[in-house]
Parts: C-alpha cells; sequence; structure tokens
C-alpha cells in the first residue's frame, strides 16, 4: 500500500528574538514539524528578513537593542506577504493596540506550548488572526478596567526606580511615549519598557491608571486665586 503524502504545504518561519538560547531552542522545536521550515533566526536585521522572505515571523515583543514596533512596521510594508506574529510574556493592553495597528497578524505568549505556537503559526499563514484566550478578554475587559481604582498605597516591598519615577511623573503630564523619549533623551523602546515594569509592579494595567496613581500621590497645591492653574 502506498503510504499517503501530507497535502500540507511547507511553511517557511523566521524566528527574531536577541536572546540567542530562546530562538535556537525554539527553532529546534519547529524543526520537528513536518511542515514546518525554519528559514531564519536571528536579531531583527531588515535586510537580513528580506532575504529570508518568510511565511511568518515570530517577533519578540521586547528586543533590547531595537524597537519591536519599528521592526513590524517595517516588515508590514516592505513584505506584505510575511505574516508577523509577537512573542511576550505578558502583553500591554496599549502594546496589543498598537501591534495590531502596524499590522501584525496576532500574539502567541511564549509561555505556549508548542501545540499552540504551531496553530499559531499555521492560522496566520492561512490568513487569520491569532489572539490567546487571556488576550482576548484583556481587549474586551479594557473599558472595565479604565474604571478600576488603583491600589490605595504602594506596597512597602513595591520599589519604584529613579528612572521609572520621571516616567511616571510625565505619564501624568499627559506625555505621549515618544513625547517622554524626547523629554529623557531616552530611546521610544526603553519608555515602553519602563511604563511595563512600572505596571507589573503596581499592578496596574494601563496609563490612565498611572496618571490618576500620580495624581493621588501627588499633593495638592496651595490655594491661590490668582493663578488657579499653578502646581
Amino acid at each position: 500500500m502506498t503510504p499517503r503524502r501530507s497535502t500540507r504545504r511547507t511553511i517557511s518561519v523566521a524566528i527574531v528574538d536577541d536572546n540567542q538560547l530562546v530562538r535556537e531552542a525554539l527553532a529546534g522545536l519547529l524543526r520537528q514539524i513536518a511542515d514546518f521550515q525554519v528559514a531564519a533566526t536571528g536579531v531583527a536585521d531588515e535586510a537580513f528578513m528580506h532575504a529570508a522572505a518568510p511565511d511568518v515571523v515570530l517577533l519578540d515583543i521586547g528586543l533590547v537593542d531595537d524597537d519591536s514596533l519599528r521592526v513590524a512596521t517595517a516588515l508590514n510594508e516592505r513584505a506584505p506577504g510575511t505574516r508577523v506574529v509577537m512573542m511576550d510574556l505578558l502583553p500591554m493592553d496599549e502594546d496589543i493596540v498598537q501591534f495590531v495597528n502596524a499590522g501584525v497578524s496576532g500574539f502567541v505568549l511564549k509561555d505556549a506550548t508548542v501545540g499552540e505556537f504551531v496553530v499559531a503559526i499555521r492560522t496566520v499563514a492561512a490568513g487569520g488572526k491569532v489572539l490567546p484566550p487571556s488576550l482576548t478578554e484583556s481587549l474586551f475587559s479594557q473599558i472595565v478596567k479604565l474604571t478600576e481604582p488603583a491600589s490605595d498605597h504602594t506596597p512597602d516591598e513595591v520599589r519604584i526606580t529613579p528612572r521609572e519615577r520621571e516616567v511616571v511623573a510625565l505619564i501624568g503630564e499627559g506625555l505621549s511615549n515618544t513625547e517622554i523619549a524626547e523629554r529623557l533623551d531616552i530611546a521610544s523602546h526603553t519608555v515602553k519598557s519602563h511604563v511595563r515594569n512600572v505596571m507589573e509592579k503596581l499592578a496596574l494595567h494601563t496609563r490612565l491608571q498611572i496618571a490618576a496613581y500620580v495624581r493621588r500621590d501627588r499633593p495638592a497645591p496651595p490655594a491661590n486665586p490668582s493663578h488657579p492653574f499653578v502646581r
């Protein structure tokens, strides 16, 4: 009896993560899938990615040496046939919205099973979108979270760094990540990293909650009828 041949087409996958151990381990697992071809692994080199021309790119959302949003946007513009899936441990609502607007095809959690990675890759390669259930819940509950009060106090064990305090203060003034980066002369993705750390430390979910936290902790200004808006 002649063995049945698989009707699945080969899907080429590229992995962009500046942690070599992570990307090589993931590549090794994906190479065991019969219809997958790991086309490339490496850092966010756009020329390299364009040459590889993969069907799917798994892109780490927290690149240390580059801005993941910039890379995702560039890939979407220069290689429209390539589907981009972001990898992260705990994506924030703000990140999800930004990357969806940049044209990515979905998100997969870094602690997902190999089977979940496989399903995500096959889904986006076929033109679909992927979002883990926990992130779907996050998106639908975003409006609810905006109304949740911040914690009444900062736990004693929470330690906010001086730079994080600067970022928090500027969020309280209504500045965007780009504006904060310009004010502090640091990269935009570094600001996003600080915002993420602050949210995790203070158990907050949105920038509005950070702003509310700043207003709550800021002493009330003295009454001055001549200058009612002086802080």
